[in-house]
Protein backbone atom coordinates (compact mmCIF):
# COMPACT_ATOMS: atom_id res chain seq x y z
CA UNK A 1 0.00 0.00 0.00
CA UNK A 2 2.80 2.41 0.97
CA UNK A 3 4.62 1.56 -2.25
CA UNK A 4 1.50 2.45 -4.30
CA UNK A 5 1.14 5.75 -2.45
CA UNK A 6 4.77 6.66 -3.10
CA UNK A 7 4.38 5.70 -6.77
CA UNK A 8 1.32 7.92 -7.08
CA UNK A 9 3.13 10.80 -5.39
CA UNK A 10 6.04 10.34 -7.76
CA UNK A 11 3.79 10.49 -10.78
CA UNK A 12 2.12 13.65 -9.47
CA UNK A 13 5.50 15.27 -8.90
CA UNK A 14 6.65 14.37 -12.42
CA UNK A 15 3.42 15.77 -13.86
CA UNK A 16 3.89 19.00 -11.93
CA UNK A 17 7.49 19.29 -13.11
CA UNK A 18 6.41 18.71 -16.71
CA UNK A 19 3.74 21.41 -16.42
CA UNK A 20 6.25 23.77 -14.84
CA UNK A 21 8.75 23.23 -17.66
CA UNK A 22 6.04 23.85 -20.24
CA UNK A 23 5.09 27.13 -18.57
CA UNK A 24 8.70 28.34 -18.34
CA UNK A 25 10.00 27.22 -21.72
CA UNK A 26 10.00 29.84 -24.49
CA UNK A 27 7.59 28.76 -27.25
CA UNK A 28 8.75 27.97 -30.76
CA UNK A 29 8.64 30.81 -33.28
CA UNK A 30 7.00 30.50 -36.69
CA UNK A 31 9.19 28.44 -39.02
CA UNK A 32 8.60 30.86 -41.92
CA UNK A 33 6.06 32.92 -43.85
CA UNK A 34 2.71 31.25 -44.38
CA UNK A 35 1.72 30.80 -48.01
CA UNK A 36 -1.77 30.09 -49.33
CA UNK A 37 -2.59 26.68 -50.77
CA UNK A 38 -4.03 27.43 -54.24
CA UNK A 39 -7.78 26.88 -54.41
CA UNK A 40 -8.72 24.08 -56.78
CA UNK A 41 -11.14 25.67 -59.24
CA UNK A 42 -13.63 23.23 -60.72
CA UNK A 43 -14.17 23.78 -64.42
CA UNK A 44 -17.93 24.15 -65.02
CA UNK A 45 -19.54 22.61 -68.05
CA UNK A 46 -19.79 25.06 -70.95
CA UNK A 47 -23.12 26.86 -70.99
CA UNK A 48 -24.81 28.57 -73.88
CA UNK A 49 -27.47 31.20 -74.28
CA UNK A 50 -29.70 31.42 -77.33
CA UNK A 51 -29.23 34.66 -79.23
CA UNK A 52 -32.23 37.00 -79.54
CA UNK A 53 -34.61 36.43 -82.46
CA UNK A 54 -33.44 39.71 -83.97
CA UNK A 55 -29.95 38.34 -84.37
CA UNK A 56 -28.70 37.36 -87.77
CA UNK A 57 -29.79 33.89 -88.84
CA UNK A 58 -27.74 31.52 -90.93
CA UNK A 59 -28.93 28.62 -93.04
CA UNK A 60 -32.53 29.41 -92.19
CA UNK A 61 -32.06 28.52 -88.49
CA UNK A 62 -31.69 30.52 -85.28
CA UNK A 63 -28.58 32.59 -84.69
CA UNK A 64 -25.53 30.76 -83.38
CA UNK A 65 -25.55 30.12 -79.61
CA UNK A 66 -23.46 32.55 -77.56
CA UNK A 67 -21.12 30.94 -75.03
CA UNK A 68 -21.23 32.22 -71.44
CA UNK A 69 -17.61 32.95 -70.55
CA UNK A 70 -18.06 34.81 -67.21
CA UNK A 71 -14.78 34.40 -65.32
CA UNK A 72 -14.19 33.17 -61.79
CA UNK A 73 -11.84 35.47 -59.89
CA UNK A 74 -9.41 34.17 -57.25
CA UNK A 75 -8.91 36.27 -54.11
CA UNK A 76 -6.09 35.65 -51.63
CA UNK A 77 -6.18 36.55 -47.94
CA UNK A 78 -3.95 39.51 -47.19
CA UNK A 79 -2.21 38.83 -43.88
CA UNK A 80 -1.39 42.49 -43.30
CA UNK A 81 -5.09 43.34 -43.12
CA UNK A 82 -6.43 40.11 -41.59
CA UNK A 83 -6.57 38.63 -38.11
CA UNK A 84 -7.59 35.38 -36.44
CA UNK A 85 -8.96 35.57 -32.91
CA UNK A 86 -10.10 33.20 -30.13
CA UNK A 87 -12.05 34.09 -27.00
CA UNK A 88 -13.08 32.23 -23.85
CA UNK A 89 -13.76 33.12 -20.22
CA UNK A 90 -11.82 32.12 -17.12
CA UNK A 91 -11.45 33.06 -13.46
CA UNK A 92 -8.12 34.79 -12.86
CA UNK A 93 -7.44 35.52 -9.19
CA UNK A 94 -11.16 34.96 -8.53
CA UNK A 95 -12.16 37.57 -11.12
CA UNK A 96 -14.09 36.50 -14.21
CA UNK A 97 -12.46 37.74 -17.40
CA UNK A 98 -12.46 37.12 -21.13
CA UNK A 99 -9.22 35.82 -22.59
CA UNK A 100 -8.55 37.05 -26.12
CA UNK A 101 -5.81 35.63 -28.31
CA UNK A 102 -4.93 36.99 -31.74
CA UNK A 103 -2.65 36.20 -34.65
CA UNK A 104 -2.04 37.46 -38.17
CA UNK A 105 -0.43 34.44 -39.80
CA UNK A 106 -3.43 33.24 -41.78
CA UNK A 107 -3.54 32.12 -45.41
CA UNK A 108 -6.16 30.95 -47.86
CA UNK A 109 -7.93 31.62 -51.13
CA UNK A 110 -11.51 32.02 -52.31
CA UNK A 111 -12.71 31.86 -55.91
CA UNK A 112 -16.00 33.36 -57.07
CA UNK A 113 -17.91 35.18 -59.76
CA UNK A 114 -20.18 37.94 -58.41
CA UNK A 115 -22.59 37.34 -61.31
CA UNK A 116 -22.88 33.64 -60.47
CA UNK A 117 -22.13 32.84 -56.82
CA UNK A 118 -22.95 29.16 -57.37
CA UNK A 119 -19.35 28.93 -58.65
CA UNK A 120 -17.91 29.98 -55.27
CA UNK A 121 -15.13 27.78 -53.92
CA UNK A 122 -13.06 28.19 -50.75
CA UNK A 123 -9.59 26.72 -50.41
CA UNK A 124 -7.85 25.34 -47.34
CA UNK A 125 -7.46 27.96 -44.60
CA UNK A 126 -4.20 27.77 -42.63
CA UNK A 127 -3.37 29.45 -39.33
CA UNK A 128 0.06 29.39 -37.75
CA UNK A 129 -0.69 28.47 -34.14
CA UNK A 130 2.70 29.78 -33.03
CA UNK A 131 1.58 33.31 -33.95
CA UNK A 132 -1.33 33.28 -31.48
CA UNK A 133 -0.77 35.43 -28.40
CA UNK A 134 -2.74 36.87 -25.48
CA UNK A 135 -1.85 39.68 -23.08
CA UNK A 136 -0.07 37.30 -20.68
CA UNK A 137 3.32 35.70 -21.42
CA UNK A 138 2.80 32.86 -18.95
CA UNK A 139 -0.51 32.03 -20.59
CA UNK A 140 1.11 32.21 -24.03
CA UNK A 141 3.70 29.64 -22.97
CA UNK A 142 0.96 27.35 -21.67
CA UNK A 143 -1.02 27.70 -24.91
CA UNK A 144 1.98 27.01 -27.14
CA UNK A 145 3.84 24.38 -25.12
CA UNK A 146 1.03 22.53 -23.37
CA UNK A 147 -2.40 23.13 -24.91
CA UNK A 148 -1.66 23.42 -28.65
CA UNK A 149 1.79 21.77 -28.60
CA UNK A 150 2.92 24.12 -31.35
CA UNK A 151 6.46 22.73 -31.31
CA UNK A 152 4.99 19.62 -32.97
CA UNK A 153 1.74 20.94 -34.51
CA UNK A 154 2.54 24.34 -35.96
CA UNK A 155 -0.50 24.76 -38.20
CA UNK A 156 -4.23 24.79 -37.58
CA UNK A 157 -6.16 24.02 -40.77
CA UNK A 158 -9.73 24.31 -41.94
CA UNK A 159 -10.65 22.31 -45.05
CA UNK A 160 -14.03 23.44 -46.47
CA UNK A 161 -16.45 20.79 -47.66
CA UNK A 162 -19.55 22.87 -48.49
CA UNK A 163 -20.54 26.51 -49.07
CA UNK A 164 -24.23 27.14 -48.45
CA UNK A 165 -26.71 30.00 -48.24
CA UNK A 166 -25.28 32.25 -50.94
CA UNK A 167 -27.62 34.26 -53.15
CA UNK A 168 -27.46 33.72 -56.89
CA UNK A 169 -25.43 36.89 -57.40
CA UNK A 170 -24.15 39.99 -55.61
CA UNK A 171 -22.99 43.49 -56.44
CA UNK A 172 -20.05 45.53 -55.22
CA UNK A 173 -20.88 46.94 -51.79
CA UNK A 174 -23.58 44.35 -51.03
CA UNK A 175 -23.22 42.45 -47.73
CA UNK A 176 -23.76 38.70 -48.06
CA UNK A 177 -24.22 36.14 -45.27
CA UNK A 178 -23.58 32.42 -45.79
CA UNK A 179 -22.00 29.37 -44.15
CA UNK A 180 -18.92 27.29 -44.82
CA UNK A 181 -18.87 23.74 -43.46
CA UNK A 182 -15.61 21.88 -43.22
CA UNK A 183 -13.05 19.94 -41.19
CA UNK A 184 -11.08 21.83 -38.54
CA UNK A 185 -7.79 20.25 -37.48
CA UNK A 186 -6.12 21.33 -34.24
CA UNK A 187 -3.03 19.35 -33.28
CA UNK A 188 -3.83 15.82 -34.47
CA UNK A 189 -7.62 16.00 -33.97
CA UNK A 190 -10.09 16.80 -36.75
CA UNK A 191 -13.73 17.73 -36.15
CA UNK A 192 -16.51 19.09 -38.38
CA UNK A 193 -17.15 22.82 -37.86
CA UNK A 194 -19.46 25.35 -39.54
CA UNK A 195 -18.39 28.97 -39.90
CA UNK A 196 -20.91 31.76 -40.44
CA UNK A 197 -19.51 34.31 -42.87
CA UNK A 198 -20.54 37.92 -43.46
CA UNK A 199 -18.67 39.26 -46.50
CA UNK A 200 -18.68 42.21 -48.87
CA UNK A 201 -17.02 42.81 -52.22
CA UNK A 202 -15.70 46.31 -51.57
CA UNK A 203 -14.56 46.43 -55.20
CA UNK A 204 -13.97 44.05 -58.08
CA UNK A 205 -10.49 43.50 -56.65
CA UNK A 206 -11.16 43.09 -52.92
CA UNK A 207 -13.32 41.15 -50.46
CA UNK A 208 -13.68 41.88 -46.75
CA UNK A 209 -15.56 39.97 -44.09
CA UNK A 210 -15.75 38.02 -40.88
CA UNK A 211 -16.05 34.26 -40.37
CA UNK A 212 -17.02 32.96 -36.93
CA UNK A 213 -17.70 29.65 -35.21
CA UNK A 214 -18.00 28.21 -31.70
CA UNK A 215 -16.18 24.98 -30.80
CA UNK A 216 -15.82 22.86 -27.67
CA UNK A 217 -12.18 22.59 -26.68
CA UNK A 218 -12.86 19.15 -25.20
CA UNK A 219 -13.76 17.89 -28.69
CA UNK A 220 -10.17 18.60 -29.70
CA UNK A 221 -8.59 17.26 -26.50
CA UNK A 222 -7.46 20.73 -25.43
CA UNK A 223 -6.92 20.54 -21.68
CA UNK A 224 -5.92 23.43 -19.44
CA UNK A 225 -2.90 22.88 -17.15
CA UNK A 226 -3.52 23.30 -13.43
CA UNK A 227 -1.84 26.54 -12.41
CA UNK A 228 -2.32 28.84 -9.41
CA UNK A 229 -4.97 31.58 -9.61
CA UNK A 230 -6.67 30.17 -12.75
CA UNK A 231 -9.98 28.30 -12.51
CA UNK A 232 -13.27 27.59 -14.27
CA UNK A 233 -11.93 27.94 -17.80
CA UNK A 234 -14.84 27.98 -20.24
CA UNK A 235 -15.42 24.88 -22.34
CA UNK A 236 -16.60 26.73 -25.46
CA UNK A 237 -14.22 28.81 -27.56
CA UNK A 238 -15.27 31.50 -30.03
CA UNK A 239 -13.18 31.49 -33.21
CA UNK A 240 -13.21 34.54 -35.49
CA UNK A 241 -11.39 35.38 -38.71
CA UNK A 242 -11.49 39.00 -39.87
CA UNK A 243 -10.20 38.94 -43.42
CA UNK A 244 -9.24 41.10 -46.35
CA UNK A 245 -8.73 39.20 -49.59
CA UNK A 246 -7.29 40.73 -52.75
CA UNK A 247 -7.66 39.59 -56.35
CA UNK A 248 -4.66 37.72 -57.72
Amino acid sequence: MKKQIWTLLGLLILASLAAGCALLQAPEVASGPLEAIPVQIATPAATTATAPETATETDGGPADAVENTSAVQVYQINQAGSQVRFELDEDLRSQRQTVVGTGTQIAGEIALNLDDLSTTQVGVIQINARSLATDNNMRNRAINNWILETNQYELITFTPTAVEGLPTSATVGQEVTFTIAGDLTIRDVTQPVVFTVVATATSDAQLTGTASAVVNRGDFGLTIPSVPNVANVEETVELTIDFVANAV
